[in-house]
This record gives structure tokens, C-alpha cells and sequence, in this order.
């Protein structure tokens, strides 16, 4: 769409937890040109079909998507890559997650400290899956700005297809602005296309930063947890969107707490801040349903 259209990508970020099919559905009704899923670890993933039925479910309309991957052994991730291949449009790794428990297993973030690691790790993924086969990298910035420009030619020249670019550092907090400037310099030395993430809360946001840093696609997480449909120009969510959540989860069941969390974070101005936790206290989700169908009028599908 996006490129029939000739404007940038709208793409909708990997989030742990949150980046499920119920939820990817509901976002490609309202504008989203790509999805992530959230990060899976590659190693668990290989030697469990508990933990591949359990992380990984899509269908015919989850398409395009990308299946993102935690990983620190190339060969892991390659045949991580391979597993999810007939099923995904390509696989990101994930070098940009900041929490500490993922530096101390040497993913995410950690990964940043050598590029000639994250080269290996993208090389594999390409020569297992076929070099038609899509792999990005997915990163933060460094302090020095001139590492990042080494560490993203670096991995462009193993094989990486895009790059997405959080302009931020690893420890660097959600309320510390994202550098545009920082991920205008990535864009404008490299040769593969580059998405920007961080600070996305309206469209008027996506066209701010598409304009200042020429990127080729624009990618949103928390924006999207509170208003789906952003990228349709909303500026917050619509009634219609919570009722095809709730018929979306009901088709791909989530955890109920999940479930309540979602919930939460899109009615920020459907319900107020009481209703909201009256919300919250249903036990369950038929529970859930009854207190919906009073307070909001969900629609049941046709």
C-alpha cells in the first residue's frame, strides 16, 4: 500500500506481549503496512514447540510480517530464521532491547558492543534462508554517533535488508526525546532502506519525522497501544476499534490480563479513569464482555 500510495511505511513495532495476531489484526484495519511480532528468543524457540506454539501464530491476513528474533549465536538464529520462513516475510534482529536481563544473556542492546558479531549473526540467517529472503536489523544509537554509522554499514554489508533505527541509547528512558538528527545521519549513510522508531503518538508525528530525516518508513509502539488507528489519522481510538479488538481476541484468544491491559490502554478516552478500573477488576473475560457490552456497546460480527 504504502508504496502505491508513494509515501513511507507505517509499520507497527515488535512489544513484548502486546505485538500478538489479535492485535496486528486490528492495526492493518486501520492503516499499519507492516507488522512485527514481538521479540521471540531464538534459542527456546528452536528446542521447544511449546514455546513455538506458544510465541509464534499467524494466519493469511497477518501479512506482510516479520518475525523478530533474540539472539546471540548465529547459527541459533539462522535456524530460528529458517523455521518461521514459510510463514513470515522476513526476520529481524532485535539489537536495541535495553532491559538487563537481555544485556546479561548478551542480546538486544548488548549486541552493539561488536558489529563483527552482528555481522556473523545476519550472515547465517542469509545463506540458510536464501539471500531473496529478508533479514533487517533492528538497533539503538551509541553515544559516539560514528560507531552507529560503522555498526550499520557494517551489518549492511553482511546482508541486511533495512535497518530500523530507535533514536535513542540503551539506557536512555521513553521520556528522553528521540534523536531525529541522529536517525537522519543512519539514513543518509546507508544504501538500504531505514525505518524510524521512537516518539510516535499521531500521524502528525510520522509526517514530522518523515520530513526531517527522510526515512522510509515510520515505525510506532506505545502510540498505537493507546489510539490502533494513528496511521488512519485518529487521534484517539474509536469506539469500532475497541469492539473489532474484543471479535479479534475472541478468534485468536489472549491471556485475560493481556487482554485487560490492551483494553486499558486504548479506552484512555473512551472511560474514565474509575471506569477504567471497574474494568480491570473482571475476573474474567466473559465477565469482561458483560461490563463492555454496558459501558461501551460492543458489536457482536455479522
Amino acid at each position: 500500500m504504502a508504496r502505491t500510495q508513494g509515501r513511507a511505511a507505517y509499520v507497527s513495532a515488535p512489544m513484548v506481549r502486546y505485538s500478538k495476531l489479535a492485535f496486528r489484526s486490528l492495526v492493518r484495519d486501520y492503516g499499519v503496512d507492516l507488522c512485527y511480532t514481538p521479540m521471540i528468543l531464538a534459542k527456546e524457540f528452536n528446542r521447544s514447540s511449546l514455546a513455538r506454539d506458544s510465541d509464534f501464530t499467524t494466519n493469511a491476513r497477518d501479512t506482510p510480517l516479520i518475525a523478530q528474533f533474540g539472539a546471540s549465536c548465529p547459527l541459533e538464529f539462522a535456524r530460528a530464521a529458517s523455521l518461521v520462513q514459510p510463514y513470515v516475510s522476513g526476520v529481524d534482529l532485535n539489537c536495541g532491547c535495553p532491559q538487563s536481563w537481555a544485556f546479561q544473556e548478551g542480546l538486544g542492546a548488548s549486541l552493539m558492543r561488536d558489529r563483527g558479531h552482528v555481522s556473523e549473526l545476519v550472515k547465517q540467517a542469509k545463506e540458510r534462508c536464501g539471500k531473496d529472503f529478508c533479514v533487517s536489523v533492528k538497533i539503538r544509537i551509541h553515544a559516539d554517533l560514528r560507531d552507529t554509522i560503522d555498526f550499520v554499514k557494517t551489518v549492511e554489508a553482511a546482508g541486511a535488508d533495512f535497518i530500523t533505527v530507535h533514536g535513542r541509547l540503551p539506557h536512555q528512558r521513553s521520556s528522553t526525546p528521540s534523536s531525529l538528527s541522529a536517525i537522519k545521519l543512519v539514513k543518509n549513510h546507508t544504501s538500504v532502506p531505514v525505518l524510524a522508531n521512537g516518539d510516535v503518538f499521531s500521524l502528525s508525528d510520522v509526517h514530522k519525522i518523515i520530513e526531517e530525516t527522510g526515512v522510509d518508513g515510520v515505525m510506532a509502539a506505545r502510540g498505537l497501544l493507546e489510539t490502533p488507528a494513528l496511521f488512519a489519522g485518529y487521534t484517539s481510538t474509536p469506539t469500532e476499534a475497541v469492539t473489532k479488538f474484543m471479535n479479534n481476541a475472541m478468534r485468536c484468544p489472549l491471556p485475560h490480563k493481556l487482554l485487560l491491559h490492551h483494553l486499558s490502554e486504548m479506552t484512555g478516552t473512551l472511560l474514565t479513569k474509575k471506569e477504567r478500573a471497574k474494568m480491570m477488576d473482571c475476573r474474567d473475560t466473559i465477565a469482561l464482555i458483560d461490563w463492555l457490552d454496558e459501558n461501551i456497546d460492543i458489536q457482536r460480527p455479522i
